[in-house]
């Protein structure tokens, strides 16, 4: 994929106010720790998290969409008249049908003239949304979208504390929900339009490239769990061996399609999962770990909306400067890698 006229023209970040820090999940699962006399501090020590956010019991992902593409709007120079496309890209839906993206559209006061759908592709949906907006701008069917991602990940969390708690799993047994631990709330929009419509300074999608390893596709599943909880099962340490070794056969790709070496990278922001896997990942693919930006340490997993909303966390913190080329290394189980580059 090559574009050559589609600019990020802001990002907005929505997060909730409550945090849930690993401490309290442990303390919450302490009679699972007494029982297999598991050692406190395992979480942080094994992830790098110290805690994530939570939305309120109530919350939508839909309201968090929403919060994040008003964010995204105040920071714009565009309006909400000017939106033609609407996706909504999360993880979490508001329901089956209809599509959640008709209710955050509805909230946010988008047009009835924008296009509006769902896209759903585990934790690289915000991703696979700008390249299909970057698309329909690079034909000229529109000018201006509107992207967003609302995670919620309250029910995966309560749901796992309790099948830990009460079910009679042995130290092999529980290691399938130990991923669930790590994953936290939050949402990013981003208003993605021509280069002819920037204001100031234009930042550029320059392209990427995308691979799959549907084999894979077995070692990380979740699902609806009753009628308010979610459920989850992940083979974390396959699914590490799998997903660099698909980042190794991407990043080869990627180089060689947009054309930048990893010198003339200035910033790496990657899928936000934890200390181990950003240090395999960076081993792996020869890239200095000096260069990478992270948020997992206070945010957790946050799904779709981590790695997007790290991007705008490394601009905020002037660690992304005009001018400095960007990676964006995305993974999702699928496993699928899409990996682009970005001229800030």
């Amino acid at each position: 994929m090559r574009f050559h006229h589609t600019c990020i023209e802001s990002l907005g970040v929505a997060l909730p106010d409550e945090v849930l820090t690993s401490t309290e999940i442990e303390r919450r699962l302490q009679p699972l720790y007494e029982r297999l006399r598991l050692p406190e501090g395992r979480l942080e020590l094994m992830t790098g998290i110290r805690e994530r956010r939570v939305w309120s019991a109530n919350t939508q992902p839909s309201d968090a969409s929403a919060a994040a593409g008003r964010a995204a709007l105040a920071k714009s120079g565009l309006t909400a008249a000017q939106v033609e496309l609407f996706i909504h890209s999360a993880v979490c839906r508001d329901m089956l049908e209809p599509a959640t993206a008709s209710f955050a559209h509805r909230k946010i006061g988008l047009p009835p003239t924008a296009q509006i759908f769902d896209v759903s592709n585990a934790c690289l949906g915000f991703l696979n949304s700008l390249t299909i907006a970057a698309g329909l701008i690079e034909s000229g069917q529109i000018r201006c979208a509107l992207v967003v991602s609302g995670e919620n990940s309250r029910p995966l969390v309560e749901e796992t504390l309790n099948i830990l708690n009460t079910r009679p799993l042995d130290r092999n047994g529980i290691k399938p929900y130990f991923a669930n631990l790590t994953i936290g709330s939050g949402a990013v929009g981003a208003v993605v339009c021509h280069e002819s419509l920037v204001k100031g300074r234009a930042h550029r999608l320059v392209g990427g490239v995308a691979r799959a390893a549907t084999d894979h596709n077995e070692l990380c599943q979740g699902d609806t769990h009753g009628d308010d909880s979610l459920a989850m099962q992940t083979d974390s340490e396959a699914l590490l061996i799998a997903g660099v070794a698909l980042a190794q056969e991407t990043w080869k790709d990627f180089t060689a399609t947009i054309g930048w070496s990893a010198d003339e990278i200035s910033r790496f922001i990657c899928h936000q999962v934890g200390s181990i896997h950003r240090r395999k990942l960076y081993e792996a693919l020869g890239l200095d770990l000096a260069k990478d930006f992270s948020t997992f340490e206070t945010l957790g997993n946050t799904g779709s909306v981590a790695l997007p909303a790290t991007l705008a966390a490394a601009v905020a913190a002037g660690a992304v400067q005009e001018g400095q080329k960007v990676g964006l290394l995305g993974i999702g189980s699928g496993l699928n890698c899409l990996m682009l580059g970005l001229e800030w």
